[in-house]
């Protein structure tokens, strides 16, 4: 149905393809694979119609395809679903699906049909929960995603193109979408699905193929190889273990202890302590209030009442304001790399540096650019964060490099705590390894580190404790070796009320 043939496509000096080969038949779905900046995206533009190649050739049922703009790729039957989502926020979930397929009577928008036909694609996802008429950007990460799928299904597309489109969903709704996938395979339509997980791929992929640096590397049927092979073929190299082994840390006095704690909206009751050395996980479902902990305790969310202690001193749970964590020691990623957690375009020096800059100072208070610079070049050296120099806008980078960068910035500041809300979502394997490395050397160095994640073996691999999140609600943490995948499951999915419940393994 699709056949692209030695794509090439440079950006100034920068080759992002470099004779790219890649087909799909209708009916199947076609995971494509490859560490972020091996061209996945760029190859997805160029099919949509955002960007044109400089050279090669592409063919959809046996025709050739050119596309001249996004428009133009929608009109030959090929939609996009972006891993950053491309909606307006000041919009309705309707005018959203319905953007430009909007449904007119003599010039004026029929808003009757176009609220049914709205109504129609989100029963056909299972989420009649959703307002038809609600503003999207008042609605959660994972609400707005369902809304980007649902546009590409308006469109009645013969190529559906997926970009991570799991990334913000919890299982339920990975299994909702897997159906969705399954259908429009069986009646006939070609999906081409982008994921860096590779249980994903194997759960809902018949065929896959590798990038690296912008060349295909390997193509075939995933019930014909091994995920080790997928993975070397990925990364250039045999991989031994994508988690670091787990040393004997000396776990030392509390850090961080929080009691009684609450904030609006979503955090209805938290209390733990986190010591020096040692790697707290929290886990739950999206929604379940994981992200308005750590909004919380760095001074991003409304804070109601409670307690929160920092090296044995408290410190201002309701009006502390993230500059005063800063200076209590605390740092902070965010889920939301590109929206809030990075200033993209801004030099990854000045990202790097944001919360330190002191560093780099001279007396008078004028800032060293030189010196910013090459403290900045030792961070990219250490974390091995792939820019053509310091000065580079942040933006240019592939999101395995963005996310270091995000976390660079909370090792330069050298903070004592370090607040970390879902730090590997949507970056690729190789990348996750050294994130991975970097998480666990900052608590042998004395850090204590609290992590938020949906991806459980992480969390398995990486804590020393554990605590699950339930509508607001923590639960007690314990030793990792006390939980199991499906206590996990049971402490976040339980109807439980009170302020916290034990769950054993």
């Amino acid at each position: 149905m699709l056949d692209v043939l030695g794509i090439v496509k440079r950006f100034g000096a920068t080759t992002a393809l470099d004779g790219v080969d890649f087909s799909v038949r209708a009916g199947e779905v076609h995971a494509l694979v490859g560490e972020n900046g091996a061209g996945k995206s760029t190859l997805m533009n160029i099919l949509s119609g955002a960007l044109r190649p400089d050279s090669g050739t592409m063919r959809v049922d046996g025709r050739p395809y050119a596309p001249t703009s996004p428009l133009d790729a929608r009109k030959s039957g090929i939609t996009l679903i972006h891993q950053e989502l491309s909606l307006a926020p000041h919009l309705t979930v309707t005018e959203n699906i319905l953007l430009g397929a909007e449904v007119a009577r003599r010039g004026w928008i029929d808003r009757a049909e176009s609220r049914r036909r709205a109504l129609a694609v989100l029963e056909r996802l299972e989420h009649r929960d959703l307002d038809p008429d609600a503003r999207v950007g008042e609605l959660p990460l994972a609400a707005q995603q369902v809304v980007e799928i649902c546009r590409a299904l308006v469109a009645r597309a013969g190529i559906v193109l997926m970009d991570e489109p799991t990334s913000r969903f919890q299982r339920e709704d990975v299994a909702r979408l897997f159906r969705l996938v399954r259908q429009l395979a069986s009646a006939g339509i070609a999906v081409v699905y982008i994921s860096h997980f590779l249980e994903e791929v194997r759960e809902i992929a018949d065929r896959y193929t590798v990038l690296r640096d912008g060349r295909t590397v390997d193509t075939g049927g995933l019930s014909d190889t091994t995920n080790d092979r997928i993975v070397m073929q990925m990364v250039g190299r045999e991989m031994s273990r994508l988690f670091p082994e787990r040393p004997a840390r000396a776990v030392g006095d509390v850090v961080l202890a929080v009691t009684d704690l609450s904030a609006s909206p979503g955090l209805v009751h938290a209390s733990f302590e986190l010591r020096r050395g040692e790697i707290l996980g929290i886990a739950g479902l999206v929604g379940s209030g994981r992200t308005a902990l750590v909004r919380a305790l760095f001074g991003m969310g409304s804070v109601t009442s409670g307690h929160i202690m920092v090296e044995g001193k408290p410190i201002d749970a309701r009006h502390g304001k993230p500059a005063a964590r800063l200076r209590e020691g605390l740092g902070y990623v965010s889920e939301d790399r590109k929206g809030e957690g990075l200033a993209l375009p801004l030099s990854v020096a000045d990202n790097l540096t944001a919360t330190r800059l002191a560093a780099f100072s001279h007396r008078g208070g004028w800032l060293d650019l030189a010196a910013q610079r090459d403290g900045t070049q030792r961070w990219m050296d250490a974390l091995r964060i792939r820019a053509r120099s310091p000065i580079d806008p942040v933006r240019t980078l592939s999101g395995g490099n963005q996310q270091k960068v995000a976390l660079g910035r909370l090792l330069h500041q050298d903070a004592g705590v370090l607040l970390l809300d879902e730090p590997t979502r949507g970056i690729d394997i190789g990348s996750k390894a050294q994130l991975y490395e970097t998480i666990s050397r900052c608590a042998e160095d004395g850090k204590a580190v609290l992590m938020v994640s949906s991806y459980l073996p992480e969390l398995f691999e990486l804590c020393d404790r554990l605590a699950v999140m339930n509508r607001g609600r923590l639960s007690i943490a314990r030793p990792v070796a006390e939980w199991t995948p499906e206590s996990v499951l049971e402490a976040a999915i339980s109807q439980g009320e009170g302020p916290a419940r034990d769950y054993g393994a």
